[in-house]
């Protein structure tokens, strides 16, 4: 069968899938160690991402705001940025870099961030000459784009401000792209049963932070500026999203000569297989048989469900574009059908994603078709479930959750936020791991259909 990529037709947006490029930015900056963004625009534009990220990580992060009102549409927000360090500098004295974040309203007023940076610079030199605060332009105005282009825009300024050539360090470069806390965790598993020391870009592993003994909490970025300065000199990079820390590795090649390797996301087997090859050959080390262990234990997980309780179950999927076709060459695997892959931003180049075309080829030989909508909207879920009644699964984040209660159809949170689950951040969605949890996860939820629609439930009590 066939598989069309079309835009939405309607201009308007209903329900959307992404927030807006600033929270991209924010989030790549939260995980850098010592490092505060400063956020120019609005309140809001740091209030409501900050209250984003806590529902999702249960957790509070740092994130200034310039605070614009309305003078300065009229006069200019640079003095905002200035104020704004000044304080920040002031208050934190362990403070080592700030990512100054522009949002819709300082674009389009078109504020000199750059020339405002070099001003601030004297001012710091002159007040704490013993002391070094790094403060990066990052440019993500709001009207296009998403977090997605905004995450991508936040990687590759904090690189490109940051890489510094030296000596070589026998590393390797891991740009994460948007992923949680249980995905770092999980990189990490891959590297160290494959010995091979890993430089993480953005390590937020520490986002599962501790409540200790004395009643203290702490949640922080754990990459140092160090260890971005230190990425130049490593022995390759491997981007795990394309559309999400591609073209900071696409810019080490570039500019310093470490190779790059852009994807595919290690969704489920065969991508966690190209990997895992990929690892080997930028470092020459072997995979251990202990992660063919876990391949195998991943392999008999989803064959005890694959033909007996996924096989032609329609699934919607929507998300990040690297989550999205990654979820859905997963599907296929474990004959699930994704026969609707949303994208949705303005972005067109997903669109034409070579992985579309291989989706196509994997899938001809069943008898459905694949709709991929870009620049798309829940409502589009939401029209086809109504329309055509086809969906028997979605896959996504917790802003899709009504579509599913409404519509009963079982859904399982993927991707960001999820804040109406506990503790999903915690677990891997990419390794073998990660494809084992997946399975278990779709199974789960359809068990739980099954017994509220009393539909075939009996064979639960064989199975």
């Amino acid at each position: 069968m066939s598989l069309a990529v079309k835009k939405k037709e309607r201009s308007g947006v209903i329900n959307p899938i992404f927030t807006c490029q600033p929270a991209g930015a924010e989030y790549a900056s939260i995980g850098v160690k010592d490092c505060i963004p400063l956020v120019h625009g609005g309140q809001g534009c740091s209030m409501f991402v900050r209250l984003i990220f806590a529902q999702h990580l249960k957790e509070n992060f740092d994130i200034a705001s310039s605070s614009l009102h309305e003078a300065s549409a009229v006069f200019g927000g640079m003095p905002r940025i200035e104020e704004g360090v000044k304080t920040l500098v002031q208050r934190y004295p362990d403070l080592r870099i700030i990512p100054i974040i522009t949002t819709c309203s300082t674009e389009t007023i078109g504020d000199d961030i750059e020339g405002t940076i070099t001003k601030v610079n004297k001012y710091l030199k002159k007040e704490y000459p013993d002391r070094e605060v790094l403060l990066i332009p990052v440019h993500t105005p709001s009207y296009r784009g998403s977090q997605v282009t905004g995450y991508d825009v936040g990687v590759q300024a904090l690189v490109t401000s940051l890489a510094k050539k030296g000596e070589p360090n026998g590393k390797l470069n891991i740009i994460t792209g948007w992923v949680n806390p249980g995905d770092v965790t999980e990189i990490k598993h891959i590297l160290q049963e494959m010995e091979v020391e890993g430089n993480i870009l953005f390590d937020t592993e520490t986002f599962n932070s501790a409540t200790m003994p004395d009643k203290s909490s702490f949640t922080y970025g754990n990459t140092t500026i160090e260890e971005i300065a230190d990425s130049a000199n490593a022995i390759g990079t491997i981007a795990l999203c394309k559309y999400e820390g591609g073209n900071a590795a696409n810019f080490l090649e570039r500019e310093f000569g470490v190779p790059a390797v852009v994807g595919p996301t290690p969704i489920g087997l065969k991508n966690t297989d190209a990997w895992l090859q990929n690892i080997q050959k930028l470092t020459g080390k072997p995979i251990p048989e202990s992660l063919v262990v876990e391949r195998g234990k991943a392999i008999d997980s989803l064959a005890d469900l694959a033909h007996m309780y996924f096989a032609n179950k329609r699934v919607a999927i929507y998300g990040d574009p690297d989550l999205v076709i990654g979820l859905a060459e997963f599907c296929l695997e474990v004959e699930l059908e994704p026969v609707l892959l949303l994208l949705g931003d303005d972005n067109k180049a997903p669109s034409k994603d070579p992985r579309l075309a291989e989706l196509e080829k994997r899938a001809n030989h069943a008898e459905y078709d694949i709709d991929v909508i870009w620049n798309a909207d829940l409502w589009e879920l939401e029209s086809r479930v109504k329309e055509k009644g086809d969906i028997d699964l979605i896959l996504g984040h917790s802003k899709g959750r009504y579509i599913a209660i409404d519509n009963k159809i079982p859904m399982v949170r993927v991707g960001f936020p999820t804040f109406d689950r506990s503790g999903l951040w915690k677990n891997p969605v990419i390794g073998y791991r990660g494809a084992e949890w997946l399975g278990d996860a779709i199974a789960n939820a359809m068990f739980v259909d099954m017994e509220y629609k009393l539909d075939r439930e009996w064979i639960l009590n064989v199975w």
